[in-house]
């Protein structure tokens, strides 16, 4: 069995991700695709925390634009990663994966409270962690959730599993066709040239912290896996000398 290049991940999902082609609500085939890519690593002795959007059902900023208030909005975002992520336990737990959901916003009828020791002895224990209800604070992504709770948790890399596309361009690929694939970036590179990787606030706390993006297609079968193993997919993004 090869072994794995890094000992403890956080994986990001978009919500759209969840959604496939449709581009709205949960694709019960792209979350059993997703679930089986997870249970990969597992086996493989990865200890495996998600951060998953809400995109997919409903996003804080639109709802803000269109006239909400903020904080209304960005709550109700929160709610929505909360379907997503039981909906991603579900999935897990039905090819015997050990799964546990924590919210940063309470609801222990269907979740545990987040609490960053606990969720350290459950992935010591073998079981997958998925982070819901963002930081539990309007005003923030869950791309900053994602950073947060890696260094929180002591993660050695960030997976961030983006839909419809292989890495970093410097253009968008879908409009640009002169875009050009990055293999490797610099975080000062990502914040100088607005790569739309993540927000500015999460892509600073990675900087900050150390911690290490690679930004990959969730879409291909096996690249979770690819990832986790060091193989070259995607585009990498870590901290560089400005030298």
């Amino acid at each position: 069995m090869q072994s794995p290049k890094y000992r403890r991940v956080v994986l990001k999902l978009s919500g759209e991700a969840l959604a496939g082609e449709s581009g709205y609500g949960i694709d019960p085939v792209v979350i059993q695709n997703i679930a089986q890519q997870v249970k990969e690593i597992v086996d493989l002795g990865v200890q495996v925390a998600i951060v998953v959007g809400g995109g997919n059902i409903w996003r804080g900023i639109s709802g803000s634009a269109q006239g909400m208030d903020r904080a209304t909005a960005d709550y109700m975002g929160m709610l929505a990663t909360v379907l997503n992520a039981l909906a991603l336990q579900d999935a897990l737990e039905k090819i015997s994966v050990d799964t546990r959901v924590q919210t940063s916003v309470e609801m222990r009828q269907v979740a545990e409270p987040y609490i960053r020791r606990r969720a350290i002895r459950h992935l010591e224990k073998g079981r997958v962690v998925i982070f819901a209800g963002g930081t539990g604070n309007p005003y923030f992504t869950t791309d900053t959730t994602a950073a947060l709770r890696a260094a929180e948790i002591e993660a050695e890399v960030i997976l961030m599993a983006k839909n419809g596309v292989d890495g970093i361009y410097s253009a968008d690929p879908s409009k640009d066709p002169h875009a050009v694939k990055y293999d490797e970036l610099g975080f000062f590179d990502v914040l100088s040239q607005g790569l739309g990787v993540m927000d500015a606030t999460a892509t600073s706390l990675c900087m900050d912290n150390n911690i290490p993006l690679l930004v990959f297609a969730i879409s291909e079968p096996g690249n979770i896996r690819r990832a986790v193993l060091g193989e070259p997919i995607g585009t990498m993004v870590r901290r560089k000398s400005r030298a």
